[in-house]
């Protein structure tokens, strides 16, 4: 495992390199097809292309297979890797995407290996390995929302938070940016003959951020700001990034109109707007189904010698996706580890074993 691991941190993948993405899949699929699997490369033109390996159930009376689920890109720059190098040290596992999530889908693959070689699977199992989550999964949505309409279960390999602790629940997030247009002029010689983008955005701000209410759990924030042309002209552009979070279906509706109000109704004067949407997550929202999901991985980690808490996050990730299908889904479930999207980020490689053992022996669980 903990080679299989080192290959593919070393391959740079981020989001946006499509040629690392695929160079990233290529250990995956190769040891996918040398355990006998059956795989498909789905390809897409922008980013990376999907990978999916299918170990089929031929008696099963429900085919419905069940998902073990991963994203492969992270979020670095190219060249990371080289700068980064996988390492192991007292116990703990490190380079660029260690823990989100190629830990996972190591974790992910062995899994569905031992199941192909020893048997023991009630349904088909199906490794989606996906290429744009840290982005929102612009093109392999379609793809995720497919698969989990025809499937019994999904479980998302992101890193366990802590040790025994997975995530049964985590809010939606929106990522929104908003164009603001003025009227340049000369600062010293003309300044009245202008309008400044940049004011009419900072009013925004503040009513954007008034947005957020911490007691239902929404939160807006605008993350990124720029504008104008140069320091003696009126700015005629500004331009900010939002980040909308929250934690029931409900809510995103009236956030989003919300937010659209303050954006294209403007109080300076001269000054226009639009709001655009980017990308966004679904909420993974508990279900009886799901917890019945998670009592089949806390009674498998028990009877493995260790008991397993859940917890709710406001962090986002694909698992929403294939909840909002009303697949019964669990997240992190992956192998312990913390510091992502940072060069602290590592993995417990003692953790590697254990979360594959709870995984395979739920998957063996799972009745229909």
């Amino acid at each position: 495992m903990v080679s299989l691991l080192g290959e593919l941190v070393n391959i740079d993948s981020g989001t946006y390199d499509k040629a690392g993405v695929d160079a990233a899949g290529e250990p995956l699929r190769r040891f996918f097809e040398a355990a006998g699997l059956q795989v498909e490369v789905l390809p897409e033109s922008t980013f990376g292309d999907a990978i999916r390996a299918t170990l089929p159930h031929e008696t099963a009376n429900d085919q419905r297979p069940i998902v073990l689920m991963g994203h492969r890109d992270t979020v670095f720059p190219k060249g990371e890797a080289g700068r980064r190098p996988f390492r192991v040290e007292n116990g703990r596992a490190y380079g660029p995407g260690v823990a989100d999530m190629k830990s996972g889908l190591v974790m992910n693959a062995f899994v569905i290996a031992a199941l192909a070689r020893f048997g023991g699977h009630p349904a088909p199992v199906v490794a989606l390995v996906t290429s744009d989550e840290e982005i929102a999964s612009p093109s392999s949505r379609p793809l995720i929302e497919t698969q989990a309409r025809m499937s019994r279960a999904v479980f998302n390999a992101e890193p366990s938070r802590a040790p025994n602790v997975i995530v049964s629940g985590r809010k939606g997030g929106v990522f929104m940016s908003f164009d603001v247009y003025g009227k340049a002029a000369h600062s010293g010689a003309h300044y009245e003959r202008g309008v400044s983008a940049i004011e009419e955005l900072s009013r925004k701000v503040l009513a954007l951020h008034r947005l957020t209410d911490l007691d239902r759990g929404i939160t807006v924030n605008v993350g990124l700001i720029g504008g104008g042309q140069t320091v003696n002209t009126i700015a005629p552009h500004a331009r900010g990034e939002i980040d909308l979070r929250y934690v029931r279906s409900e809510d995103r509706a009236a956030m989003i109109d919300a937010i659209r109000e303050v954006v294209e109704n403007c109080s300076l004067p001269g000054t226009t707007a639009q709001l655009t949407i980017k990308g966004e997550f679904l909420p993974l929202e508990e279900t009886a189904e799901s917890r019945t999901l998670f009592e089949i991985y806390r009674q498998a980690g028990r009877d493995l010698g260790f008991d397993v808490e859940a917890e709710f996050t406001g962090g986002c990730a694909d698992s929403g996706l294939t909840a909002g299908q009303g697949c019964p889904t669990l997240c992190s479930i992956g192998p312990v580890g913390d510091g992502g999207h940072t060069s602290d980020e590592y993995v417990l490689v003692d953790s590697l074993v254990p979360c594959a053992q709870a995984l395979a022996l739920s998957v063996m669980r799972l009745r229909s």
